[in-house]
């Protein structure tokens, strides 16, 4: 597999510990893991109550239309990380993720202002059109080296983790308060908040890298799309986070089950990712820095595995509220190490000219994921009950691991 080397210019600023952040990395990451914070938290907080709140609206009746609503934002993202991976290699990190901002403002506004169904699935999809995942991930990469970027990664996927959970704890308490038009408001607020992170918080991007026509970029995207440890890494986060929603169509069942109301299930879910944020935190740097990311990436995926084959054990059985809870801890340990790992992954496999590129495939299968964990989930939650959610989670699992098992770190994180 091809591997990239630190170069020159990196070295030249390597700190005498490599492994330790500089305070231009510091900054760099804490600003744009808290761009991915607030554009997430815009999100999720959406997702707990959008159905019961879109129900009350004019054509909210028909459960298909309230969940295409819901699902559009996915499929807008699917179809525009990759044309904007590209710009942002074209025409810097900066502009793009403010233009992807401002799209997501407006979608929260169309969907605040909706007086029915239709004009909440239009928001829902200008919301989603803002796809800046890409460019924002990139834009990281381009501003850490190699021996820190999973770290810097960490800090995404764990302000991500957090926002999740804290969406599900928040999301009934605002519904009540403001209804679904108030807490679209908020997550309008929060992405013009987000661009004056990007524009005063975040530090200057590198510039030196960006193709010079239409042509590099095209040559660029199918270099992408060749490269075998890339086209691993892609599966992986489809079947990542197809799982991961596909488990949460029989979860809360399963919760509510061991005896806890809906409305206190972040009573479970926010414990559970504190602590395995922690857990991955202590295991997987000092096992990037040993030269062991391989081995932390594969364990991560077999944790996956196991827990879902625990939860297609013991569907039947009813397990209790601490069996979940220890479940649903492990699964965290293993989706935030890999919600670090996998695009740190990405952007060291890629030609620093085609990060934007390699990343936008990257999140595009992301957000394929997400709408493929929800459609398939759902239909299976239906048809075949938990187990055949957690038998379908299993064996997509499964083989992710029998493919990523040749994966080979780069060279950069190698033993030094």
């Amino acid at each position: 597999m091809p591997t990239l080397s630190p170069s020159p210019a990196d070295a030249a600023h390597t700190p005498p510990d490599a492994s330790r952040m500089t305070p231009a990395e510091r900054r760099a990451s804490a600003s744009l893991a808290l761009v991915f914070a607030l554009r997430m938290l815009g999100l999720f907080i959406v997702l707990p109550v959008f159905a019961l709140e879109a129900a009350r609206l004019p054509g909210g009746h028909d459960a298909a239309r309230v969940g295409l609503a819901m699902g559009l934002y996915g499929l807008t993202q699917a179809f525009l990380q990759i044309p904007l991976g590209l710009a942002s290699d074209r025409f810097g990190r900066k502009p793009v993720i403010v233009a992807g901002l401002l799209l997501f403002a407006l979608g929260s506004g169309i969907a605040a202002w909706a007086p029915d169904l239709t004009w909440l699935a239009i928001g829902r999809a200008v919301q989603g059109a803002g796809a800046i995942s890409a460019a924002v991930t990139a834009f990281l990469a381009d501003v850490t080296r190699d021996t820190v970027r999973t770290k810097a990664m960490a800090m995404v996927g764990a302000s991500i983790a957090l926002m999740f959970a804290l969406s599900l704890v928040l999301a009934p308490m605002l519904a009540a308060w403001v209804g679904l038009a108030g807490i679209f408001a908020i997550t309008g607020v929060l992405a013009l908040l987000a661009i004056a992170v990007v524009v005063w918080v975040a530090p200057p991007e590198p510039t030196e890298h960006r193709p010079s026509d239409m042509r590099q970029l095209q040559t660029s995207l199918t270099e992408v799309l060749r490269h075998r440890g890339l086209l691993r890494l892609n599966l992986g986060v489809f079947v990542l986070h197809a799982v991961q929603l596909a488990m949460w169509m029989a979860i809360p069942a399963m919760l509510v089950s061991a005896g806890l109301p809906k409305a206190d299930h972040g009573h479970v879910y926010l414990p559970a990712v504190a602590a395995s944020l922690v857990v991955m935190g202590g295991v997987l740097f000092p096992m990037e820095r040993r030269g062991h990311l391989r081995a932390a990436f594969l364990i991560a995926i077999a944790l996956i595995g196991t827990v879902q084959l625990a939860l297609w054990m013991l569907a039947d059985a009813q397990p209790g509220l601490w069996t979940l809870g220890a479940l649903l801890f492990v699964f965290f340990i293993g989706f935030n190490t890999l919600e670090a790992s996998q695009p740190s992954l990405v952007s060291r496999l890629a030609p620093a000219h085609a990060r934007g590129a390699a990343l936008g495939v990257y999140n595009t299968l992301q957000s394929v994921g997400f709408f493929a964990g929800g459609a398939v989930g759902g239909w299976l939650a239906r048809s075949h009950g938990a187990e055949g959610v957690f038998a379908a989670c299993t064996l997509a699992t499964l083989v992710w691991l029998v493919v990523a098992w040749p994966m080979q770190a780069p060279a950069s994180a190698q033993r030094r």
